[in-house]
C-alpha cells in the first residue's frame, strides 16, 4: 500500500463529443457504469464517487503522472495524446473536465532503459495555486546534432478553464546525461532535484530551484557554500530540502540544516539534544519540508548503560527556524540499512492534513495545535505504524510496518485518531485500501490496480 503512493497515475478518454439532451459534453464518468468494488475506511462512502484506470503505468515510475490540486477542488493528470502528453483538470466530486491543456511535446527520451513517464506537482507561489508538468530527455537531436539533455517544465494556472489551454511558460533546464529527476513545490518555489547512480534520493546534491511566475532558475551546484556556518565546519554532503522565495533550506549529511542567510540549525535546537557526536559539529536532520513547516530529527546523548537513546524530533518555521513542537521518538535518525534516513534518502514522505493542523512522516506525527508529537513507532508489542494520509478531523491513515518483506506478505491497513492517542490505532478490514489524499473538495483520492494490472485512480466521497 505505502508502495502505491510511487505508482501514482491517472489517465481517461476525451469526452470524444458525445452530448447530452441539453447539449453538455458527456463524461466517460457520468455513464452508467458501476464503480469499482473498494474497501475503503468508513469515513467514505465506497458506492459515491468515480474511477479511471491508466494503462501502461509501469510498477516502478520515477514521476507520478496524477496530483491533488487542492485550491481547484479538483485532480489533474497526464496522459498521452497523438502529438504529446495532455494536462487534464478534473472536479474531485463530480469528474469533470475543468480544463485540458494542448499536446505538450515533451524532450526525445534518450536510449535509457529509466522510465521517462512525465510527472505533474502543484505549486502554490505568492498566494496563487500552479499546476507543473515535467519530463526529461533530449531536446534538438537530429541526424546533424547530438542534442541538448534537459529538463523540461511546463507551467499552467491551475484555475485555468477550457480546452487547449496553453502553458503560461516553459522552462528548459540543461542537465547532463539522464539524472534521476525529483520534484519538490513545498517551499513556495519549485526546486528540481539531479540525482545520480549513488544520489538519487530525495534531495540529490545538485538541485534547481525555479520560480513559474518568472521563468528563472538558480542552480545549485555546490550547496555546502550556502550556508555561513559551514564557513568554519566540514559541510561536505550539503543538499537543498526546499527552495523558498528567500532562499533555500540547506540540509548537511553529518548535522545542521537552515535557511541560507536567515537563520541555523544551532539557534533552535529543541531541549534534551547537543551539538556534538556522531553528527558533529553540528546536530540536527532535515527531514522534509511541507506547508511552511521543518521536520527534523535530532540526536541524544547515550543512555548510561551505553544504549543509544531514541531521538528527538521537531517542527520548525521555516521562514524563522523558530520551534513549533518537538517529542522523543524511537524511529531512527539515520536508517540507513533500509535506504531510509541519510543523505539525500528519506523513506517516508511528509504529508500534511489539509488543514494544516496536522503532519507526519512515517511514524512522527505532530498536531500543531496542541503543539505536541504522536509517535506511532513500534511500542512494546504494537508494531510501527506508517501515515499516509490525515484528515482535518485528526483520522489518520496509513500500514503497520510489517517485519518480512517477502513477496506476498500483505500489509494491513490501520487508521488513529489522533486526537486520543496512539492507543486508538485499529487494523482496517481485509483489503482495505487507505487515500493517498484525505480530502481533495469533500472525497479522498484512492490508487489501486484493477484485474487487468492498470492503475486505477479512484475518488470516493466521504460519508
Amino acid at each position: 500500500m505505502l508502495a502505491a503512493v510511487s505508482l501514482a497515475g491517472c489517465s481517461d478518454q476525451a469526452d470524444g463529443g458525445r452530448r447530452d439532451s441539453n447539449g453538455n459534453p458527456l463524461n466517460p464518468f457520468h455513464r452508467a457504469e458501476k464503480l469499482a468494488e473498494l474497501r475503503v475506511p468508513p469515513a467514505y462512502d465506497a458506492g459515491g464517487g468515480w474511477d479511471t484506470a491508466l494503462g501502461g503505468v509501469p510498477k516502478q515510475v520515477a514521476n507520478a503522472p496524477v496530483v491533488a490540486v487542492p485550491g481547484a477542488g479538483g485532480v489533474a493528470s497526464v496522459q498521452g495524446a497523438a502529438n504529446g502528453y495532455t494536462t487534464i483538470v478534473r472536479a474531485a466530486d463530480t469528474g469533470r473536465i475543468k480544463w485540458s491543456s494542448a499536446p505538450w511535446d515533451i524532450p526525445a527520451p534518450s536510449d535509457t532503459e529509466l522510465s521517462h513517464t512525465p510527472g505533474v506537482t502543484v505549486v502554490d507561489q505568492d498566494g496563487r495555486e500552479y499546476i507543473v508538468t515535467f519530463a526529461q530527455g533530449v531536446r534538438g537531436k537530429d541526424a546533424l546534432h547530438e542534442g541538448t539533455a534537459v529538463v523540461s517544465l511546463a507551467v499552467y494556472a491551475a484555475d485555468g478553464q477550457g480546452a487547449s489551454v496553453k502553458p503560461l511558460r516553459e522552462i528548459d533546464l540543461p542537465v547532463k546525461g539522464q539524472p534521476t529527476v525529483r520534484v519538490s513545490p513545498y517551499g513556495g518555489r519549485v526546486l528540481v532535484g539531479l540525482g545520480g547512480v549513488i544520489d538519487s534520493g530525495v534531495y540529490p546534491a545538485r538541485s534547481f530551484a525555479v520560480d513559474v511566475v518568472t521563468g528563472q532558475s538558480t542552480a545549485y551546484d555546490h550547496p555546502e557554500d550556502l550556508l555561513s556556518a559551514c564557513g568554519q565546519a566540514d559541510c561536505a554532503g550539503s543538499r537543498v530540502i526546499a527552495a523558498t522565495p528567500d532562499g533555500p533550506l540547506v540540509g548537511v549529511d553529518n548535522g545542521g540544516f537552515g535557511l541560507a542567510g536567515h537563520w541555523f540549525s544551532d539557534a533552535a535546537r529543541p531541549s534534551g539534544t547537543e551539538r556534538t557526536g556522531d553528527l558533529a559539529p553540528f546536530n540536527g536532520l532535515a527531514y522534509g519540508v511541507i506547508d511552511g513547516h521543518v521536520l527534523a530529527g535530532w540526536q541524544t546523548p547515550d543512555k548510561e548503560d551505553g544504549a543509544a537513546a531514541d531521538p528527538v524530533w521537531s517542527v520548525h518555521d521555516l521562514g524563522t527556524g523558530r520551534l513549533q513542537a518537538s517529542m522523543t521518538c524511537g524511529y531512527d535518525l539515520n536508517n540507513d540499512i533500509n535506504a531510509g534516513n541519510y543523505g539525500s534518502n528519506r523513506e517516508y514522505g511528509v504529508v500534511a492534513s489539509p488543514d494544516g493542523r496536522y503532519l507526519a512522516a512515517g511514524p512522527v506525527v505532530f498536531d500543531l495545535q496542541r503543539k505536541k508529537g504522536i509517535c506511532l513507532a513500534k511500542s512494546g508489542d504494537r508494531k510501527d505504524i506508517m501515515v499516509v494520509s490525515i484528515r482535518d478531523d485528526g483520522t489518520a491513515y496509513g500500514a503497520v510496518r510489517q517485519d518480512s518483506t517477502a513477496e506476498g506478505t500483505e500489509t494491513a491497513a490501520v487508521q488513529v485518531d489522533l486526537d486520543e492517542g496512539s492507543d486508538t490505532a485499529k487494523v482496517l478490514g481485509h483489503g482495505t485500501v487507505v487515500p493517498l489524499v484525505a480530502n481533495v473538495k469533500g472525497a479522498g483520492l484512492f490508487l489501486s490496480r484493477n484485474d487487468n494490472g492498470a492503475l486505477r485512480v479512484s475518488l470516493r466521497r466521504e460519508r
